[in-house]
């Protein structure tokens, strides 16, 4: 092999719209360096291991096209080289062996700590750049910023969401959707909020903690009963997958015998969250002798390899780019962002939570006036019901029973509801400002004779 020093690029986690256009914009700038770049297939999965085999030069002609599609062109993994001492020490060692001087580790959280994880054991031997991805946007960026792959993941779950509203409207039937988000619930808020799903949860949402099951299920059921009383039978709800996380495992026990990652994460996929949530809410209903069709889907892998849409195209290409660029230039142990047009180092010693020493998570802020908005447009029980006696009343005939027994069993609730929505005034915003009444001149009169 050549004594050259060369960059790698590695892909860890799960798949997200835009991977390739990171992996080509890196290639391609080193590349007109006269730097060689390889790619190092399936994540961290082999060179922890000290194989250095499964790695491919990858050359301008190679990605200048790749961009455009899904994927990832080397491949991915949740391999964990934190775990053990001996696989990080492998890592940088199989990295060495294959004179490489230069890292971009692309992914989420947990690859953006295996990153400052072997950038504190590379020790300046290997400088490391991290590109954020994931669809479940929970990377600490400024909150105007979203991480790659999120627009299209929403995009492609808002047109899957968009034909079942019309399936449930034509077949008189209830859509429980499962989407990703695993601690964090924004691709769920931005799946659901933007075509109008009639409800959305998620995890930050309930603030006590472990979330009993049976709060998920009536939030649920008073939600259908709200709908049948004002004549619809159809629904949709759209459920952040991070929910089932938050469960009580005394009420979910299939949670301690579903399968994990090499993070410690739940596989989700092993529990059926949807169709434990369809079961448990049908007979709920049961008990008030209402029935509704409902089916459960999950949404997750059908956006992950999605062909990104412009928006991501040309973000992750920046982001590749930048990513050469600063280790080009001699940067180390950074996170890569793009804020307000310009490229924004983010160190990794500022990315540590110093409670968890891992890092951080950023979650949906639910009271923010996004999030007021999106509540308020959900039918699901409010507040505000509870303070209507009509409204209350519809329900509890609805439900078949008395007001107060409707009460005492649904009420409990709207404890978590976050406050109403106050919008500030401009001089709120902004002291010793006072509003602006544009003067209209008066119409000047038309000339005699």
């Amino acid at each position: 092999m050549s004594t050259l020093k060369r960059l790698a690029i590695l892909v860890g986690g799960g798949p997200a719209p835009g991977i390739n256009s990171v992996i080509g914009a890196a290639t391609i700038r080193a590349a007109l360096e006269g730097v060689e770049v390889l790619g190092i297939e399936d994540g961290f999965e082999w060179i922890m291991k000290g194989n250095i085999e499964h790695v491919r030069e990858l050359t301008i002609q190679d990605v200048s096209r790749i961009h455009f599609r899904g994927g990832s062109y080397i491949g991915i993994s949740r391999a964990n080289p934190t775990l053990l001492e001996e696989t990080l020490e492998n890592t940088i060692i199989s990295l060495l062996r294959l004179n490489v001087s230069m890292l971009v580790t692309i992914g989420g959280d947990d690859t953006a700590f295996s990153a400052m994880k072997l950038a504190d054991k590379g020790a300046g031997r290997i400088r490391i750049v991290h590109v954020p991805k994931t669809v479940d946007n929970d990377l600490d960026l400024p909150g105007h910023v979203v991480t790659f792959g999120f627009e299209t993941a929403r995009h492609v779950g808002v047109e899957i969401v968009k034909n079942l509203m019309v399936d449930a409207r034509t077949t008189s039937r209830w859509y429980f959707i499962i989407a990703m988000g695993r601690k964090a619930g924004h691709l769920a808020l931005g799946i659901g909020k933007a075509p109008g799903a009639t409800l959305t949860l998620i995890p930050e949402e309930f603030k006590t903690h472990p979330i009993r099951l049976k709060t998920i299920v009536d939030t649920l059921a008073g939600a259908i009963i709200k709908r049948l009383s004002y004549g619809r039978r159809d629904g949709v709800a759209v459920i952040a997958e991070g929910v089932v996380l938050d469960i009580d495992p005394n009420d979910l026990a299939e949670l301690a015998d579903a399968e994990r990652d090499a993070h410690g994460n739940l596989r989700i996929a092993e529990v059926n969250i949807g169709e434990i949530l369809k079961k448990a809410v049908q007979a709920r209903l049961a008990e008030f002798k209402l029935k509704s069709t409902i089916v459960a889907k999950n949404i997750g892998y059908e956006l992950r390899c999605a062909d990104p849409i412009p928006f991501d195209m040309e973000y992750t290409r920046d982001l590749g780019y930048c990513a050469a660029k600063h280790l080009l230039a001699g940067g180390n142990a950074v996170m890569v962002s793009m804020q307000a047009g310009q490229f924004v180092p983010i160190p990794f010693v500022d990315m540590l939570d110093p409670e968890t020493g891992r890092a951080k998570i950023r979650m949906v802020e639910i009271h923010s006036t996004r999030y007021a908005i999106a509540r308020r447009y959900m039918i699901r029980l409010r507040r505000d019901d509870f303070e209507d006696p009509h409204e209350l009343a519809k329900f509890a005939a609805t439900a078949g029973i008395h007001l107060e027994d409707f009460i005492e069993q649904f009420g409990p609730l709207i404890k978590d509801e976050p406050p109403p929505l106050v919008l500030q005034r401009v001089e709120e915003i902004i002291p010793n400002t006072t509003p602006v009444i544009p003067v209209i001149p008066p119409k000047k009169k038309a000339k005699e004779g």
